[in-house]
């Protein structure tokens, strides 16, 4: 192919591409805020020609609205030539709890460093420090009873507990053990996280409740009989 050849070819490609790039221009924000709800999503740094892909933009676009986040996220929406005849309150909003970095090569949206305790905090303890009476009963339940089913769970509650569940699953404290052999009901049991938590070794430390339940001595045989 001779030179002529290659840029005409190359004409015909860049017309081709500007033919079946998306439209932003209806979208709210247009092509940065749909860069950054892709960025939003993801569970894994994603490279600049993996959002291009996926956004539908060149790696150069991408590069420019990836710069352009960062500043907004720091707080910096006046490019730095226009600082001093900016008015204060125009220079930007405050910086973000979170920010976007590139490691290795990669984007990804992470919480700021500077409120690594909060999250922290928030991980570890406030999702549980927050479990309502009803999830605490429902767990207990699935703690002593084990593995055991919604239906069953319910019906020692004498409540509806499918909610709870998903609650207590999502929290890392229950998961699936499993499906019952005569019903085909999923089975629930607690979790590794369940004992961290607990700051037990096994399910067998938990306390005995015979001494909490005087006159319900043998309640296991009456629950496995069916008669609830």
């Amino acid at each position: 192919m001779n030179p002529s050849q290659e840029t005409q070819a190359q004409h015909t490609q860049r017309q081709d591409d500007a033919s079946h790039a998306p439209d932003f221009a209806h979208l709210p924000g247009g092509a940065k805020a749909a860069l950054e709800a892709v960025l939003m999503v993801l569970d894994e740094p994603a490279t600049e020609e993996e959002l291009a892909a996926g956004v539908g933009l060149t790696v150069d676009a991408v590069r420019t609205l990836l710069a352009e986040l960062q500043r907004d996220y720091n707080g910096y929406t006046v490019k730095a030539p226009e600082v001093e005849s900016a008015s204060s309150a125009g220079i930007g909003s405050s910086p973000r709890g979170f920010e976007l970095r590139n490691i290795a090569g990669g984007w990804r949206i992470y919480s700021r460093t500077e409120f690594a305790d909060i999250v922290g905090k928030y991980v570890l303890e406030g999702q549980t420090a927050r479990l309502t009476q009803a999830a605490l009963e429902t767990l207990a339940v699935i703690a002593y009873r084990q593995p055991v089913s919604r239906a069953r769970v319910s019906a020692i509650r004498g409540v509806n507990v499918d909610s709870v569940v998903r609650t207590l699953a999502q929290r890392g404290l229950i998961e699936d053990a499993g499906t019952d052999p005569e019903s085909g009901a999923i089975l629930y049991r607690t979790t590794s996280y369940f004992l961290e938590r607990m700051g037990i070794s096994s399910v067998g430390d938990l306390p005995h409740l015979s001494p909490h339940l005087p006159g319900l001595d043998g309640i296991a045989e009456f629950y496995d009989a069916g008669t609830m």
